[in-house]
């Protein structure tokens, strides 16, 4: 992108060959899982210059691939390890270089990929399941809660829908009709978004909810909060609520990733890929990730 805006500013084009130098690796990316975060941040200068970004750049932040060099001084990654992370607004490219050296604040780096998980799957798994991870965990979810997961179906929720049921907790979660058989796969019951939110929840939990997390915007808080909800059990990762906890992906305990990957590779918790594009079609998948109509992650291939 040569300026920030909507996403006809995205465009294909061949760059310079990156190379890892002193304390980096370059990862052949193989495919890279798309957010919403990937066009909101690049939507126009103000959004830009918060996540520290410069003109050209790059789209997309999560990737899986092949390390393929190896700067010196780099010790625990060699030429042929597969990988995935996060590298903000850089991974929709053949090649990305991750810095092993100095403070990560929004990208995670890099981690290895373990057996039984393919790079289509593990390049959805940075930002979703470390944002979801971030939004249960100030909850302290136990066994017999109950909570309602606002925004259930997006990218976050597949992975919230899951830990929370892994935690133990009944899940309600919020999404359109054409999704429900899509919720109850994952595990929650569904319930409407829109008006009468509280009075449709309360009518699925006669006992009421005991937690809640808003993946979307407000309108699960104010469910939550009219239902008897304390604000220290209300997270939110896409506002700011007076009273209420406010979540990101950098909140996300260190060995997040690795606890999540190897719920996949075990098969205890499933990612349902919505569409992959070839990179070719990058403008295509991005417009079809960014209609919030998404039932699972979307990928671009490389």
């Amino acid at each position: 992108m040569d300026s920030f805006g909507g996403l006809e500013k995205l465009d294909l084009r061949e760059v310079a060959e990156p190379h890892a130098h002193a304390g980096q690796i370059r990862v052949r990316v193989a495919a890279a899982g798309l957010n919403p975060m990937d066009w909101i941040m690049t939507a126009n200068d103000t959004a830009g210059a918060r996540f520290g970004l410069s003109l050209p750049t790059g789209f997309g932040s999560d990737y899986a691939g092949t390390v393929d060099e190896v700067g010196t001084g780099v010790t625990g990654f060699a030429i042929g390890d597969r990988v995935f992370g996060s590298a903000i607004s850089q991974s929709v490219a053949d090649y990305v270089v991750i810095s092993l050296e100095g403070s990560i604040s929004l990208g995670d780096g890099v981690h290895h990929t373990p057996d039984g998980i393919d790079d289509i799957t593990a390049s959805t798994l940075s930002i979703a399941a470390r944002t979801a991870s971030a939004a249960l965990a100030v909850l302290k979810l136990e066994r017999g809660d109950t909570i309602l997961i606002g925004g259930a179906a997006g990218g976050v929720g597949i992975f919230a829908i899951q830990l929370a049921r892994l935690a133990g907790a009944n899940v309600i979660g919020t999404g359109s009709a054409s999704s429900f058989d899509y919720l109850r796969g994952l595990g929650a019951e569904p319930v409407t978004y829109g008006a009468g939110l509280a009075e449709r929840v309360q009518a699925l939990a006669p006992d009421g909810i005991t937690a809640a997390t808003d993946l979307y915007g407000s309108e699960t808080v104010e469910a939550a909060r009219k239902l008897g909800v304390p604000d220290n059990r209300i997270s939110v990762i896409a506002a700011q609520i007076p009273g209420v906890i406010g979540v990101s992906g950098i909140n996300a305990a260190p060995d997040t990733l690795e606890y999540i990957a190897e719920l996949v590779a075990t098969g205890k918790l499933q990612v349902p890929i919505a569409a992959t594009y070839p990179i070719e079609q990058i403008r295509a998948a991005a417009e079809f990730q960014s209609s919030r109509h998404v039932h699972g992650k979307v990928v671009v291939k490389l």
